[in-house]
């Protein structure tokens, strides 16, 4: 008997469902908590069950079927993702491509140039998408007055994620009155258009004390994140600069990494050091290595 592709995917999928049973009644014999077998709909166990057809995999299959169409993802890795576009030659095609993406994939935000938030915020008008943008962006060496301005003006645009960076160099000069004041200007500005405020503290410039202190300040000026890096420094997020930031805040407040992040791996070893966010250029391929794994 000669099958064609919907029959052979569907057979495939059916087998996929019976392993899957196997396995949670081997697990439940041995005492274990593994997952209730499949029960997604329309056959798609590679779209909608990707952290259950994970046991399949890890049983010795080599692939897992996906229809036409069907995009593998990993829904919880998506919405940790800012997906970003911070380049300076991007264009309006390239920002109305970045907001498919985000829509597509299901990401937390997309992190564009002030000069783009109005255009992000109309193509995703009604979806769960947000709109975040960078402030102070890159260096972070303009007064507390000038960085509420930005964000307020983002804000108005359509602005619901503010990525500031801090005053590097008054923090090294150790003002942290300075700080303290550019961060919680910036926080008062954004939570009243009821928007949250990220910390970009730039750790590869700091030392172990400075991004401690760093961390503290951002806390305490009510900033709901901090943050690893701009991209444009001279180095990105690294887990052991997640790790010490996530025992400075504490559990309460995000942390999120950002700065060469191209691959699942990278992305899974910054989250299993305490990172709740992930700033990436490379986000549609993470999601893909992710869905595949």
């Amino acid at each position: 008997m000669q099958l064609d592709t919907p029959a052979v995917e569907r057979l495939v999928e059916q087998i996929t469902r019976q392993v899957l049973l196997a396995l949670s009644q081997e697990q439940t014999r041995a005492g274990g908590t593994l997952a209730d077998a499949c029960q997604c709909q329309d056959g798609q166990c590679s779209r909608d069950c990707a952290d259950k057809v994970r046991h399949v995999v890890a049983a010795g299959a080599a692939r897992i079927t996906s229809g036409l169409g069907v995009i593998p993802r990993d829904a919880e890795l998506g919405a940790m993702i800012d997906h970003t576009l911070l380049k300076p030659d991007a264009d309006e095609a390239h920002i109305a491509q970045l907001c498919h993406e985000a829509r597509t994939y299901n990401f937390a935000a997309v992190c564009v140039n002030p000069t783009h938030v109005r255009l992000c915020a109309q193509l995703l008008k009604g979806t769960a998408v947000r709109v975040c943008t960078v402030v102070g962006f890159p260096l972070g060496a303009t007064p507390p007055d000038v960085k509420a301005f930005e964000t307020q003006q983002a804000i108005d645009d359509g602005a619901t994620e503010i990525d500031m960076v801090i005053n590097i160099g008054a923090l090294k000069s150790r003002d942290y009155a300075l700080v303290a004041r550019d961060i919680a200007t910036v926080a008062a500005t954004a939570h009243a258009g009821g928007a949250i405020v990220k910390v970009i503290i730039e750790a590869a410039l700091l030392n172990d004390e400075e991004k401690v202190i760093a961390c503290k300040l951002s806390k305490e000026a009510g900033a709901e994140f901090v943050k690893t890096s701009t991209g444009f420094g001279p180095g990105g997020a690294t887990a052991r600069d997640v790790a010490l930031m996530r025992r400075a805040v504490g559990p309460s407040m995000g942390v999120k990494a950002a700065g060469g992040i191209r691959t699942y791996a990278d992305a899974q070893k910054l989250i299993d050091a305490g990172a709740t966010r992930i700033g990436a250029s490379a986000s549609v391929k993470i999601v893909h290595e992710a869905g595949a794994r």
